[in-house]
């Protein structure tokens, strides 16, 4: 059989080239807008750094990032229209948390596999979580908050942004080790759990620091932060490992999206949501609501997600924990 020319040679190589990176062979990418799906109402931290790294990064990728809010299911909105009917093209992406890697292992029937249903682009953050109570309540300390729930049992109440989240395990985490009976109120987002204690409507709220603005107004008063050193922001607040729990909750999230998405795509992706998040206007944002930053590139972050899935897996044995 005779050798290949020059030419054909040539022919053969660009054929294996647009092979390798077929959507981007197909024409620049993204030659539309990017959709972002947040799975929170608007106003929470996650959002608002969220939309800021959407207007940043949109300005380098030629195209807008338009964020669409799908608040329910503690988070999880988003993480189904992924894994059941977005397109792997890197037109729509989302916010990848733990409770979407938790997921699975505390429903009957799980929806995903949290590792292998997506592409996992970046990791991004962290939360900075805490406890506040009303600011002219009975309680103005954490040995108040556990002296109240001794007192009267299955009356102390505490709002959080969803069932089996982060912040509602780690909340009967330390029920358990207190061996006190308090009331978990599950709402859609955090800013609107934090509302609803400054309103009365439950005595306490555990969750991410959209409580921050109500705590600086005098409305709500915080007891304890769950970072591993105190907040420069609320300097007065101990951590739970100054309380004696040795715990640390930040509960690191992401961007992913749908499964089998082009790693030439994925590469344009994450460079410029990289460099959204490094950038000083995002910055300001995270030091706004004390986001510690949580960077993970493409292949680190997805070795993070199969990590924490085993985890989380573990952890729902253990806990036996179930929600359906």
């Amino acid at each position: 059989m005779p050798s290949a020319g020059p030419g054909r040679r040539t022919l053969l190589a660009l054929a294996g080239a647009g092979l390798a990176t077929p959507a981007l062979a197909q024409g620049k990418f993204p030659d539309r807008p990017i959709r972002l799906i947040v799975p929170w109402p608007p106003g929470g931290s996650a959002d608002a750094q969220l939309r800021s790294m959407a207007e940043i990064a949109g300005r380098s990728l030629g195209q807008n990032v338009v964020v669409e809010n799908r608040s329910g299911a503690s988070g999880t909105m988003g993480a189904m229209h992924l894994a059941t009917q977005a397109r792997p093209d890197g037109y729509t992406i989302s916010q990848m948390h733990l409770s979407i890697i938790r997921r699975p292992f505390i429903v009957r029937t799980p929806p995903w596999d949290p590792v292998n249903d997506f592409t996992h682009i970046i990791g991004l953050c962290g939360w900075m979580f805490g406890i506040a109570v009303k600011a002219d309540g009975p309680i103005k300390s954490w040995a108040d908050y556990l002296a109240y729930a001794r007192a009267n049992p299955g009356r102390l109440t505490y709002a959080t942004s969803g069932i089996a989240t982060t912040n509602h395990l780690a909340m009967e985490e330390i029920a358990a080790r207190e061996k006190i009976d308090i009331v978990h109120v599950p709402y859609r987002a955090s800013n609107e759990s934090a509302v609803a204690v400054a309103s009365g409507e439950v005595m306490s709220v555990a969750d991410s620091s959209a409580w921050a603005p109500l705590v600086e107004g005098g409305q709500l008063r915080l007891i304890c932060v769950w970072t591993p050193e105190r907040s420069k922001r609320f300097p007065d607040a101990p951590t739970l490992k100054e309380l004696g729990y040795d715990m640390v909750v930040t509960s690191p999230y992401g961007l992913s999206g749908p499964k089998g998405m082009d790693p030439g795509v994925v590469r344009v992706l994450h460079d410029a949501l990289k460099a959204a998040l490094f950038d000083p206007a995002n910055e300001r944002v995270r030091e706004q609501f004390d986001m510690p930053l949580e960077y993970y590139d493409t292949a680190a972050y997805r070795d993070f997600v199969a990590r924490r899935a085993q985890y989380e897996k573990a952890m729902a044995e253990r806990l036996n924990l179930r929600i359906d």
